[in-house]
């Protein structure tokens, strides 16, 4: 009886595999390079608009193209007194990048842009082994499509190089489960290690999918997939554990401090700060005063509310949530109609692996008490396309059966009615083209339910796939063509009810998930002292991408910076805030200051100290000469101490002290500012200077002679 089963359900269960591509229509190998061709113009074009995108990273790829030492550990200063709060693989790459090219916004943002056409491409070779050509344009085009992937793969933040890496371990996986190749699974294994250097555990939430599909489809004994595993997963610790040995074995005296860490320990910031700290909210450093844990919206996290519909708030929606309630539907539809293949099925593997990837990383990311950003769904959107086109290609192998069929028009409807209630959000032109894609939902359903009829079957999908991609379609061309900057970027349109992330962030008139009150004027009180900008805002004018400072409004919301003295692809609008800086902003920098501060440059190891990596990255870039970020990115970090900083001025290495910046634990009014969450250390500092050294200002900036004490 088994074997009659598994005769007749062969043809229906049977995967392409590489001998059958051929069955491929002829105009699918056109278009998957048409895919590119567009994926490339549309993460390309204009990217030099965002210049120098997020700062912080900015400043520290400054430094590792022009020292050696900052490279390996990922230095947020040429004079290496502390790193990023990441390990440094993504900026690896853009190091290089501007070692070859120069310091440019486009060296640094053409190898992410790159990195996106890539995995547009890997997604569609992953995909289509198993499920033809067809499901992998699919794939490929939504992921391409998603307005989140459009901003991360026009940014540089470590996002893109973490999606390449993992989808190229998940077409490892596929390869390795095929023929049961220990070697295609080892591949794999040191993929997901080298992602694990550029965004820590994070790179670990694919793994239960990855070990779940070799142990259940690979065609060989249980023994020898347990042992592929157990050499995949040796394989990943040593293509990761190298680095992270050596930054702990080196004498901690002769490198750089490790930001974001509490006690200049690698494994203290892997697995708290930026590992299971992100689940609990209990990171020590954390921006938001006493940790991250609790006293968010809805009573779970001040980073948002915690629950299973987080990635549907307005919040997160534009970016990621067009197809994701298509996504999980499919998923179910392809297990039940999968349910009698054999173990070694591949299109039951594909979906278990996908299935596997999407359900992880989005539990993680909805039910996660600590510091989360929308950007990180972009993580998301690889399972998204992949389980969307293999649900799509299942059910129209079995289209002839009214049940799938009912199934696919749900799927369309429903996904088309909550694209235009996403664009409706956004209001203006996108409530026009909201009606469009409802009404072409509407069509491509009802044509589905005509039976044998297979024109009308093909026009169903042509219109199904324009119902459901038109909308992120539209929210990646606006986020394509805006420029974007600072720490907390957001993809596409703000949607109404939408609130900005982080310390004191909220909408207008709203009081942030940081426990900020609401006025009567629309402003906030800030937790870290005096009272927030109009819209929510706590450190100045509002803008779409994290703090802006004062300044004209653009178009789409930023903050526009004043005259800057930054090098060629220079700090772009939004990017800046005040004169200051800020926590989420780097500070504008006009020519005057930059004279100031590079006087005397080549007789100090520092021009400049400030509170906080952003203020810091700003007046580096725009200096071009070393600055030392007080207390890393939050400005919580003990570093330097009190002490060690009185010891680089009586030395002679430091000339000036900015007022300002920072962060929670950055002083935000300068030199004793600040406020709860502060750290010991940059507060003191700022005491001291404060007491003991001159002061001046230049267009707006107070600075400290640390060459000449009162």
């Amino acid at each position: 009886m088994t074997t009659i089963i598994n005769k007749t359900s062969a043809p229906q269960a049977q995967p392409p595999t590489e001998e059958r591509s051929g069955s491929d229509p002829r105009w699918v190998r056109p278009v998957f390079f048409a895919l590119l061709g567009v994926t490339a113009v549309l993460y390309l074009w204009d990217l030099g608009a965002s210049q120098w995108a997020n700062s912080y990273y900015s400043a520290a790829v400054q430094a590792m193209s022009e020292d050696w030492k900052a490279f390996f550990f990922g230095s947020s200063d040429m004079a290496n007194s502390i790193t990023v709060d990441k390990p440094p693989a993504s900026l690896w790459v853009m190091a290089l990048s501007v070692k070859v090219f120069g310091l440019n916004s486009w060296a640094i943002l053409v190898p992410q842009a790159l990195m996106g056409v890539a995995s547009v491409g890997v997604l569609y070779a992953t995909v289509k082994r198993w499920f033809g050509g067809v499901a992998g344009l699919i794939a490929g085009a939504i992921l391409a499509l998603t307005p989140i992937a459009a901003l991360m793969f026009r940014y540089n933040n470590p996002d893109a190089l973490l999606v390449l890496l993992l989808l190229l371990a998940a077409y490892a996986v596929v390869r390795a489960t095929e023929v049961a190749s220990w070697r295609w699974l080892a591949l794999a294994g040191a993929f997901v290690g080298f992602a694990f250097l550029t965004k820590s555990l994070q790179a670990f939430l694919v793994l239960p999918a990855f070990a779940l599909v070799y142990v259940i489809a690979a065609p060989t004994g249980l023994g020898k997939r347990i042992r592929d595993l157990v050499i995949s997963f040796l394989v990943m610790l040593v293509s990761l554990g190298w680095w992270v040995a050596i930054v702990e074995l080196w004498p901690a005296d002769s490198r750089p401090y490790i930001g974001g860490s509490q006690d200049n320990s690698v494994l203290e910031l892997i697995f708290g700060y930026n590992g299971f700290g992100r689940l609990t909210g209990d990171e020590a450093g954390s921006v938001v005063p006493g940790g991250g844990a609790g006293g968010g919206a809805g009573g779970g996290s001040p980073w948002g509310e915690t629950s299973w519909h987080r990635m549907f708030d307005a919040s997160w929606a534009g970016g990621i949530a067009w197809l994701l309630p298509a996504a999980f539907v499919l998923l179910v539809a392809g297990f039940v109609l999968t349910r009698k293949a054999p173990r070694t099925s591949k299109l039951r593997a594909g979906l278990i692996l996908w299935a596997g990837w999407l359900v992880v990383t989005w539990a993680v990311f909805s039910f996660g008490g600590g510091i989360i950003h929308e950007y990180y769904a972009i993580a998301l959107a690889p399972a998204i396309g992949a389980a969307v086109a293999m649900g799509a290609y299942l059910l129209w192998q079995r289209r002839e059966q009214l049940a799938v069929r009912s199934t696919l028009a749900v799927v369309i409807v429903g996904s088309a009615a909550y694209g235009g209630y996403l664009l409706n959000l956004a209001g203006g032109i996108y409530s026009v083209l909201a009606v469009i894609v409802i009404l072409t939902g509407l069509a491509a359903g009802g044509l589905m339910f005509l039976p044998d009829n297979k024109q009308a079957a093909q026009i169903a999908a042509g219109l199904g796939l324009a119902a459901v991609l038109l909308g992120p379609a539209a929210f990646t061309l606006d986020t394509a063509t805006t420029p974007h900057s600072g720490s907390l970027p957001s993809a596409g349109p703000v949607l109404a009810g939408a609130q900005l992330r982080g310390p004191g962030q909220g909408g207008p008139g709203q009081g942030g998930p940081a426990g900020l009150a609401p006025q009567q004027d629309g402003t906030t009180t800030s937790p870290f002292g005096g009272p927030g900008g109009p819209g929510g805002q706590p450190f100045g004018a509002p803008g779409q991408n994290g703090f802006a400072g004062p300044g004209a409004q653009t178009p789409g919301g930023q903050g526009q910076s004043g005259p800057t003295g930054q090098p060629p692809g220079g700090a772009g609008p939004g990017a800046q805030g005040g004169p200051g800086g800020g926590l989420l902003n780097s500070p504008s920098v006009s020519d005057e200051l930059v004279s100031v501060l590079n006087t005397d440059a080549d007789n100090y190891t520092w021009v400049a100290a400030a509170v906080g990596s952003q203020t810091g990255a700003g007046y580096q870039l725009a200096t071009g000469n070393s600055v030392m970020p007080i207390g890393g990115f939050n400005g919580s970090d003990p570093s330097p101490t009190l002490t060690e900083f009185q010891e680089y001025v009586a030395n002679g290495q430091i000339h000036w002290f900015i007022a300002g910046g920072g962060g929670p634990g950055g002083g935000m009014g300068g030199p004793g500012g600040g406020g709860p969450g502060q750290s010991g250390s940059s507060s003191e500092i700022s005491d001291w200077v404060e007491a003991n050294f001159d002061s001046v200002t230049v267009d707006g900036v107070t600075l400290y002679d640390l060459s000449s004490a009162v």
